[in-house]
């Protein structure tokens, strides 16, 4: 189980899931996987199901497909307390996915504190640990059959879910423990993140050495089965800790982009101005972006660079700088102090070419263009 983190603003739901409904304002999604895994756990389980309740026939695949679904609420129930409490930090949280792996719960944003991290990332296994614990007692007083197979599975499955989950490396709730850990002892959260995928890679790595534990442990040859089964474990650890790795080494770039020093000088002229005389203007002014104005000084556009290159230099005299500018919506005004991961939260929730900065008490301060945005963070690299 984990959770994705992801830029503010609309999240896209992913290809090949659908809506069965929602927690606290989250969609739940089911992936097209999860009819795979269900109709697996469903064979697998059949000949316990035949053994606990004799003479079901093909109902035991039926019994097995009610595992499946059983098993996998306690799974929603692992994400649901990730998507709670990620709530209660502030963190919006666009949907909940039940898929092949288990679930993932996609939190938009970052938490702003490693005890937020820590909080976020904890209750998952716990609540896994808590229907553990929750199943065993039940079993205990169960009359058997098919209820006492039930409660069984639940409480070994989510037992293990919850154990599995606090291993220290992402992209395990455990990884995302540890990267808590390490932000609030350094102070630095990139460097908890680095931290801890590489705790993931190690534990992908020590995944390949599961056949040869189990036979260990139980006895006997591991079979290609297990095999199979530890070499997925291992790609996937090794591909989410990669991922958060590289996602570390380029947020850690990005307090370097304020968007006050990556500003354009900016040249404010009326709407109704010819572009030719608009252009030589700010040529004059040696103004790098154009901002169009009503008659009493109020910004109600910026010159978009690519529409005004479109426009033959022959005709820039007939045509209104206002056919070439990008009404002022919400969203394309921005305080000229704002940087790092804000600066991209907010460009990426209403992308534009360019940007109006304004200052505190809301003069122009310059146009922030995304292509320097661009080219400073390269340039960071």
């Amino acid at each position: 189980m984990s959770d994705d983190r992801a830029p503010r603003g609309s999240t896209p739901r992913p290809p090949g899931t659908f809506k069965v409904g929602s927690i606290a304002g989250s969609d739940v999604l089911v992936s097209s996987s999860w009819f795979l895994i269900a109709g697996l756990i469903a064979v697998i389980t059949a000949p316990a199901i035949e053994s606990a309740e004799p003479g079901l026939g093909a109902l035991k695949y039926v019994g097995g497909l009610a595992l499946a679904i059983l098993l996998y609420l306690s799974v929603l129930a692992h994400e649901a307390s990730h998507a709670l409490v990620a709530r209660r930090f502030g963190l919006p949280v666009s949907h909940i996915t039940l898929q092949f792996f288990g679930g993932m719960t996609s939190i938009d944003g970052e938490p702003e504190s490693p005890r937020q991290e820590f909080w976020i990332s904890v209750v998952g296994p716990l609540s896994s640990l808590g229907v553990a614990l929750a199943s065993f007692l039940a079993f205990l007083v169960a009359p058997g059959g098919l209820i006492g197979l039930a409660l069984s599975g639940l409480a070994w499955t989510n037992l293990f879910v919850g154990i599995i989950n606090l291993v220290p490396g992402l992209p395990l709730d455990g990884g995302r423990i540890l990267k808590a850990l390490v932000w609030g002892v350094s102070g630095d959260t990139y460097r908890g993140t680095i931290v801890a995928a590489w705790g993931g890679r190690v534990v992908a790595l020590l995944a390949i050495g599961y056949p040869f534990l189990t036979s260990k442990v139980l006895g006997g040859k591991p079979t290609v089965v297990d095999f199979v089964f530890a070499g997925v474990i291992s790609m996937f650890l090794w591909s989410g800790a990669t991922q958060a790795l590289e996602s570390a080494r380029v947020r850690s770039r990005l307090p370097h982009l304020v968007a006050r020093d990556l500003a354009r000088r900016t040249l404010t002229v009326p709407g109704e101005l010819p572009l030719a005389e608009a252009v030589r203007r700010a040529q004059e002014a040696q103004a790098g972006s154009i901002v169009t104005v009503t008659s009493g000084g109020v910004p109600v556009g910026v010159v978009n660079e690519a529409a005004l290159l479109s426009v033959p230099a022959e005709r820039r005299a007939w045509v209104p700088t206002s056919s070439v500018a990008r009404t002022l919506e919400e969203g394309l005004r921005l305080p000229s102090g704002i940087g790092g991961e804000e600066l991209i939260r907010a460009i990426s929730a209403r992308p534009s070419g360019e940007y109006l900065l304004l200052e505190p008490d809301g003069s122009i301060f310059g146009v922030l263009s995304t292509a320097d945005v661009d080219r400073a963070f390269r340039a960071s690299a």
